[in-house]
């Protein structure tokens, strides 16, 4: 995510954000995140947020490893205990083959269109052999920004599916509902676990 606005909003937010959505236990969709993983195995939290998940898994056990675009939410996420945390674009992940697990929690819905396959590729690349990406998006059509001044890009559910395939993906697990979010609105996504084919 390189959008200034955008990043601007979760920098000035980040405090309000983390407060409004931390857990003290880990959701349903990271717990069958968690279940597709080795024991111990190590997890790239991409677009961390505040590190409330980050922080879960670290407690389960995994090795834990954060970034975000916000410089803000990456101070916070790097406070939380057992995790690595550090400021950093989609577009800085350059790993091979080091994580068993990507957590992509309604995060690459901020990046452009043309670059979302870029990132899957990345994405792919950085995980081990059957390794495990989730993926939260917001459906819908087209791109625009929300109450608040984030950009979001939208994309309907066979759309997500047909990338994740061509980046090498096959579909082991879907959920569909919608949620009100930092900026007040109700809003449809669906949720993707996709194992990497060996």
């Amino acid at each position: 995510m390189s959008d200034r606005e955008t990043i601007a909003v979760y920098d000035a937010r980040a405090q309000d954000y983390a407060d409004r959505f931390g857990t003290d236990a880990p959701g349903g969709a990271l717990r069958r995140f968690m279940d597709l993983l080795p024991e111990g195995g190590r997890v790239l939290d991409l677009g961390c947020g505040p590190g409330h998940s980050a922080a879960h898994l670290a407690q389960a056990g995994f090795v834990v490893d954060a970034t975000d675009a916000s410089a803000g939410m990456a101070r916070l996420a790097a406070a939380q205990p057992g995790v690595s945390a550090r400021q950093a674009r989609f577009e800085d992940l350059t790993a091979t083959a080091l994580y068993d697990g990507i957590w992509a929690n309604f995060a690459l819905l901020h990046a452009p269109r043309d670059q979302m396959d870029g990132h899957l590729a990345a994405i792919a690349t950085a995980l081990r052999l059957r390794g495990v990406l989730h993926i939260g998006m917001k459906t819908g059509d087209g791109t625009a920004r929300d109450p608040i001044g984030r950009r979001y890009t939208y994309y309907t559910p066979d759309d997500l599916r047909s990338r994740l395939d061509r980046a090498g993906f096959d579909i082991v697990g879907e959920e569909t509902g919608s949620d009100t979010g930092l900026a007040g609105t109700n809003d449809p996504w669906i949720i993707l676990r996709a194992r990497l084919r060996g």
